[in-house]
């Protein structure tokens, strides 16, 4: 398949004007440009903002050159003209986070990465999540105009920051940047093209639009090239976004003969479960825990996360390792999942998730690693995992038996997820031939253990597979293949999602849940059980 990417150069030579030939400027042009055979059935447009530039490039350059076409649904634009092929045709792809930004600058001749940022959402200083920023946008009522034109200017401030921060790096100039792709969640979309997401939070929970058209850098007050196309990755609905669609694409999961699911842990856990034939969907509320909005200590994964914990119960000796090996300064959701699998092993806590001192059964060595580890502050028991002389804020670095029980409902609810979603269709978990967990959850978890919490299924390691940041993986793809950009439409019209808040499986599902590994282990062959004294 002539695969296209969003944007792509062609060579163009044509007949100079005479006396014999007094073809127009732009109908020369187009007579002489011979599109690759995928585009050649669209037709072939000259915008208007673009005719006067595309006009003068082509006669400057002697009527021959390099003719910068985008490739779009509706048709094949015509927007500039260069008088020679340029060696890279730059094309950024962005994760709209809530928080941060990432981004990947693409060459969409070859598909190289020329460069790679991050960069904070400056939308976080009118609200650090989805519901304060719909409040604020949306304070002067459902048109939101003077919030809603806040927040969009402050997200076009943290794209193009970014942008210029890529160019650099490749040595290049912003304005060079011939495409954008991007893929977010519902209302970070509304919210970058100033639509009001007043709805989103409201019942029925109805989104101003699901699928926007292609619109251009110039529209936005991008600082990229004018009439860079901007292609935004379809949602579901409210609470199922473009992200989510690009991790479908980036996991192959629409492609697929057998069974698999992907987990996406964020603000909330999103599940996606199917394949090639059909593709079911929930979102539910066990993520902040793990991400940093319910612990104490709790982070997002970054320098000074604490994202592994061993403890050595022959020598009863706690080690932990950092991002970056930085000094510790919170503990990330890969960190909490194997603190916790350790404590239980270390039986440090019970079944309930619950700090235990120890009775006359442990051994000495546990009654020690228990009177070294185990303080009180504020009334609450924590746990300490750096003392203060390690961490990098000069503070303990603990674990708070409040902590710990929101990683009990956390766990509880992603097994519950798992569990209610499968259960619709009638899949074990053992037919799933993969599970794709994306994002920085995905990257650093040890799927161990999470089974040893009872997080997730009790299967063989291999079928666990981290794919990273799939919402950016998806857009990198959007960019460079124009059947990426037809599948993205594709899921859409063939997901069914379901409604997690009124449905009675799950919630029987998540009280079974909150114990570890299950009040059922028989669900968890693998994983011993202890009792507690």
């Amino acid at each position: 398949m002539d695969d296209q990417p969003l944007v792509t150069y062609v060579d163009v030579t044509a007949e100079v004007p005479s006396l014999q030939d007094n073809t127009a400027d732009i109908d020369r042009l187009r007579r002489a440009l011979v599109l690759p055979p995928s585009c050649r059935e669209r037709p072939l447009l000259v915008p208007y903002g673009r005719c006067a530039e595309v006009a003068a490039g082509f006669r400057d350059s002697g009527f021959r050159g390099t003719a910068v076409v985008n490739v779009l649904p509706h048709g094949v634009e015509l927007v500039d003209f260069l008088p020679s092929r340029p060696q890279v045709l730059p094309g950024m792809a962005l994760d709209l986070g809530t928080t941060h930004l990432e981004a990947t600058l693409i060459d969409l001749l070859t598909g190289e990465r020329l460069g790679h940022g991050h960069a904070e959402n400056q939308q976080i200083r009118y609200g650090a999540d989805i519901l304060s920023r719909i409040h604020y946008a949306t304070s002067s009522g459902p048109d939101g105009r003077n919030g809603l034109g806040e927040l969009q200017e402050a997200v076009i401030r943290s794209i193009t920051s970014l942008a210029a921060d890529l160019a650099r790096e490749a040595g290049l100039k912003t304005g060079d940047i011939r495409a954008l792709s991007v893929s977010g969640n519902t209302t970070m979309v509304h919210l970058l093209l100033r639509l009001s997401p007043y709805h989103i939070c409201r019942e029925p929970y109805i989104p101003l639009i699901n699928a926007p058209d292609p619109l251009f850098a110039e529209e936005l007050g991008l600082g990229l090239a004018p009439r860079a196309p901007v292609v935004i990755l379809p949602s579901i609905g409210s609470y199922f976004g473009g992200d989510l669609i690009s991790g479908i694409l980036a996991s192959g999961l629409d492609q697929a003969d057998r069974v698999s699911m992907l987990i996406d842990v964020g603000t909330n856990a999103e599940v996606v479960l199917g394949n090639r034939e059909w593709l079911i969907a929930c979102a539910g509320a066990a993520g902040p825990a793990l991400e940093g909005g319910v612990a104490k200590m709790g982070m997002r994964a970054g320098p000074g996360a604490v994202e592994h914990v061993h403890i050595d119960t022959d020598t009863w000796e706690l080690g932990y390792r950092t991002i970056d090996n930085a000094p510790p300064v919170g503990i990330c959701g890969s960190g909490m999942i194997d603190l916790v699998a350790e404590l239980y092993l270390a039986r440090v806590i019970d079944l309930r998730g619950k700090f235990r001192r120890g009775g006359p059964s442990d051994p000495p060595g546990f009654h020690r690693f228990v009177e070294k580890h185990l303080t009180t502050m504020d009334g609450e028991t924590c746990f300490v995992i750096a003392p203060a002389a390690e961490s990098g804020t000069g503070e303990l670095v603990v674990l708070s038996q409040v902590d710990l029980d929101a990683m009990m409902r956390s766990k509880a609810a992603m097994y519950a997820i798992l569990t209610t979603l499968t259960g619709q269709v009638g899949v074990r978990f053992e037919d799933l031939e993969r599970i794709y967990v994306a994002g920085a959850f995905g990257k650093h978890i040890n799927p161990r253990q999470a089974i040893v919490l009872g997080m997730l299924p009790d299967l063989p390691l291999e079928t666990y597979q981290g794919i990273g940041n799939s919402s950016l993986k998806g857009a990198e793809l959007v960019l460079l293949q124009e059947s990426a950009r037809q599948r993205s439409l594709e899921i859409g019209q063939k997901i069914t999602y379901i409604e997690l808040n009124v449905n009675q499986d799950f919630m029987i599902c998540f009280s079974g849940s909150r114990f570890i590994p299950h009040t059922d282990p028989s669900l968890f062959p693998s994983v011993p059980v202890f009792s507690g004294d």
